[in-house]
This record gives C-alpha cells, structure tokens and sequence, in this order.
C-alpha cells in the first residue's frame, strides 16, 4: 500500500504537508537552534512523535482485537539531537499505561508496540530509551 504526500516550500524555513487520501494539512517549521521560529512541530520532531504514535496505534489494535482497554494511554517523547552530522541521536520515550492490565497484557502490549513500523524504520544507531509505566 502506498500513500502520497505532498510537501510545499512556503519560504521562511516552512513547509506545508498535505495527505492525500484525507487532504488532512500538517506544517513544519525549523526549530530555534536551526534558523527556524520554532513555531510549529520541526521535521525532527515529527519523527519522535511519530514513533510514540505509532506503538500507541499498534497497541491499540491489539487493544481492540483482544479486547483490552488501553483508554487513558498516553507517551511523553524527548528528542535529543546531535551534530557532525546533524541528526536525531537519540530518543526518550515514555508511554504511560493505565490501570488495570493483567501481565500477560502488559507483555503483549509491549512486544506488539515494538512490531510498529516506525520503530523498524529507525536507523539503529538511534539511541532509543523507551518505558512503559504502569500506575
């Protein structure tokens, strides 16, 4: 399956995202320690949201597939990033889960977030810390 995306200089160190299949419209802009305004979410950021996003998608799958609530679910992400070249170094990421998960569900949960394809997708030389934390 493919998706198009569309991404448009708006000048000022801006681009304009669209989704195709929804039309849905995300803007960047380059943060304070790269020129930019830091106004909006930065490329860079935009990744390390994604990867909290997407292992929360993906436990909310197997959530509704087995019938777990995961309401309340939430991750904080920091992203670190480091120069020569200049890239994301590493990442922080703590998803906060809520109360009531049995062992088994909080084992599953976790192997299945770690399944995400952004996960996948990051060069390994990304450091990643990732927590799950339960009440």
């Amino acid at each position: 399956m493919s998706v198009e995306i569309k991404g448009q200089y708006e000048g000022d160190l801006r681009v304009k995202l669209t989704h195709g299949p929804s039309g849905s419209v995300i803007e960047t802009d380059a943060p304070l320690d790269n020129q930019g305004k830091g106004a909006r979410f930065s490329p860079t950021d935009m990744v390390v949201a994604a990867l909290g996003s997407c292992m929360m998608t993906i436990m909310g799958i197997v959530a509704k597939r087995d019938g777990i609530k995961l309401d309340g679910a939430y991750f904080r992400v920091e992203k670190h990033m480091v120069e020569n070249p200049r890239r994301i170094g590493k990442i922080v990421l703590e998803i906060h889960m809520p109360k009531g998960l049995t062992d088994d569900q909080k084992k599953k949960l976790e192997k299945f977030a770690h399944t995400c394809p952004v996960h996948q997708a990051l060069h390994p030389d990304i450091e990643q810390n990732i927590k799950f934390i339960y009440p």
